[in-house]
């Protein structure tokens, strides 16, 4: 399935929305009366001299002054051998205009300020103002001067091409949208028997799983108007024009039904509402309020069908998710292998595979992939066909992909010297060997000592051989033990320890906590879960900090199992490691040689050199 961001169709065009008024005034006569205004304004001031009275008074007796001119607030003479007039403010004084007689200097008084010249004065600026925000909005779509207007483009179905046919990878959600389609089709059908479609659908899911795609699709098929907008353009800085938006939106669709209204990223709309936050009139609080009221006003016999997506449904307020409301939420999860298989068929269309790739295999190697993700997999791996100058994707150029993807782009100018690179290759090789000798699901596909990303030096690239959902105690376990099993392989071979395991112990110490305080597999604690899954969808690498719950004393029982199981872990990887030196040995001998072992390299080694690790690896009780 393509990701969220779908590409779009070309040739798409939205209703046109009806032109503020003004719009025939051209742009060109405002420029030209503002370029009138400054040449005035320019060269009016240009001709003229500020100074003071007293100034003007010594030119005065001096016999400089040839003309005075009185206005109401100013007073202008023409200074002799000037181009400039001298221009200073009225003061009352008496003398002046007996000393203007005495040295025969013309002198005259112009009228006072008319209303009309007054009010050209101040309304000529605002009218220009005007035409140049009128104009705005025509000529760059702005929409200066309304601020109420919904930003949701409508397409009409000639613009809508994704259809179902695009979409694969969930096939359990594309057929809860069918009934929306054939509602949209045909309503009598379902008010025949007084059942209706609800009004609200909401898509949840991961990022990159297609939920604005199925959306897409819903209209496609159904051949309808679609409205589309992103819940953070609903979010104003002035409080109401939030919710006059909404208003707007339900408005046109209402002219336009039967319709399709998708908000995206429904969360930066509709987050719960919170008793920290007390002001009635907070703009976010009055936009979800103007929604609700929305959702209860239209009738879903009326042909309006809403569609919203979030991956972040925990954060939603309640009265949004009642029933009455959104009625209806559909899971759009990440594929499964089959799924993934589905999405491959459907990005690869337009890319040139070499006969003897096998899509099943390329979709056993990616659990955990969204269709988002399986697109930017084909593109990088068609990349770097086009880097080679291949005429078609090899099998090989997956696996290249996969790993730039996975582990990050490799960064062969970074030179190491040859014992921090040994040390590398140890630390990795630990990792490979206690992966191998404890077969975990995860198989190793490579190990490598060439630097990729931002700060691995080396790494060993391990993937799920199945899709998993569920995992054991034991499965836990080896998975820390393989986690450890660099910084133990530096500490046998190397003699001491190195910062190389950071990322390691965060990620062991992560999963030991998680088996103590959420799935109750700890000794001591018993089946209380002390600690709660903060996100769903959106998965992260470290756990958001949690408020503490549980006494001191439960503290320390907790610190003491997840001791006892990384400790427990540490031991099974240093006996796995000293049972295989020589198979270690052997291969970071190569490493050092060539940078890499595939799996194919690595399978070989281990039937010559490796040993198998045998026993009970349940941790012991604390009691």
């Amino acid at each position: 399935m393509a990701n969220d961001n779908a590409k779009q169709t070309s040739g798409k065009k939205p209703l046109k929305e009806s032109n503020l008024p003004g719009a025939g005034f051209g742009p060109h006569w405002i420029w030209a009366i503002l370029l009138v205004i400054l040449f005035i304004n320019f060269f009016g001031n240009s001709v003229q001299e500020r100074r003071s009275y007293d100034d003007f008074l010594k030119l005065l007796t001096a016999g400089k002054i040839s003309e005075v001119v009185f206005n109401d607030e100013q007073i202008i003479a023409n200074v002799k051998g000037s181009a400039k007039a001298l221009v200073t403010y009225k003061v009352q004084d008496p003398d002046l205009i007996p000393l203007l007689k005495t040295k025969g200097i013309k002198f005259e008084a112009t009228p006072k300020s008319t209303f009309w010249s007054n009010a050209l004065f101040w309304l000529l600026p605002l009218f220009i103002m005007i035409m140049v925000f009128r104009n705005a909005s025509k000529f760059q779509g702005n929409k200066l001067l309304s601020f109420n207007k919904s930003r949701a483009k409508i397409y009409v179905e000639k613009d809508v091409k994704t259809h179902f046919s695009d979409v694969a990878g969930v096939d359990e959600a594309k057929e809860e949208l069918v009934e929306v389609v054939n509602f949209l089709k045909s309503p009598e059908k379902y008010s025949r028997l007084g059942g209706h479609v609800p009004k609200g659908v909401l898509l949840v899911g991961p990022p990159g799983t297609g939920k604005t795609l199925m959306a897409r699709a819903v209209a496609g098929e159904a051949n309808v108007p679609f409205f589309s907008i992103n819940g953070s353009e609903f979010v104003e800085l002035f409080v109401g024009m939030g919710a006059a938006r909404v208003r707007d939106l339900f408005e046109q669709a209402r002219s336009q039904s039967p319709c399709i209204i998708f908000i995206d990223e429904l969360d930066a709309l509709g987050k719960a509402r919170s008793l920290a936050n007390m002001a009635g009139h907070d703009e976010k609080e009055q936009t979800l309020n103007q929604l609700l009221a929305e959702l209860d006003g239209f009738d879903s016999s009326t042909g309006i069908i809403l569609l919203a997506a979030t991956n972040r449904p925990e954060v939603l307020d309640p009265a949004l998710l009642r029933a009455g409301r959104f009625d209806r939420q559909i899971l759009v999860d990440k594929p499964d292998q089959n799924g993934r298989l589905q999405i491959l068929n459907i990005h690869i269309k337009k890319v040139k595979l070499k006969s003897d790739v096998d899509l099943n295999v390329v979709a056993s190697m990616t659990p955990g992939f969204s269709g988002a993700d399986l697109a930017n997999l084909i593109n990088e791996a068609a990349l770097i066909a086009t880097r080679r100058n291949a005429e078609s994707v090899e099998t090989n150029d997956f696996v290249k992909a996969l790993e730039r993807v996975v582990a990050g782009l490799e960064r062969k100018q970074r030179l190491m010297n040859p014992e921090e690179k040994k040390r590398v290759a140890f630390h990795e090789m630990g990792h490979a060997t206690v992966a191998l000798s404890l077969q975990t699901q995860d198989k190793v596909q490579k190990v490598s000592i060439i630097p990729r990303g931002i700060g691995a030096l080396g790494y060993t690239l391990q993937r799920p051989l199945e899709d998993r959902y569920i995992m054991t105690r034991d499965e836990l376990q080896h998975k820390i033990a393989t986690l450890l099993s660099g910084r133990v392989s530096e500490e046998v071979f190397c003699g001491d320890l190195s910062t190389a395991a950071g990322d390691d112990l965060v990620k062991a110490s992560n999963i030991a906590r998680a088996m103590i305080t959420q799935y109750g597999m700890g000794d001591t604690l018993g089946l209380v879960s002390e600690e709660t899954q903060s996100n769903r969808f959106l998965q992260m690498d470290y756990p958001a900090p949690q408020g503490k719950s549980w006494s001191d004393k439960t503290e320390e029982r907790i610190d003491k199992e997840i001791k006892a199981i990384l400790e427990h872990c540490r031991h099974v990887s240093r006996e796995v490691i000293e049972s295989n030196r020589q198979f270690i040995g052997i291969c970071v001998d190569i490493l050092m040689n060539k940078e890499t072992l595939d799996a194919d390299e690595l399978a070989d080694l281990w039937s010559l050199h490796g040993r198998s690790f045998h026993r009970n690896r349940y941790l012991p009780s604390l009691s």
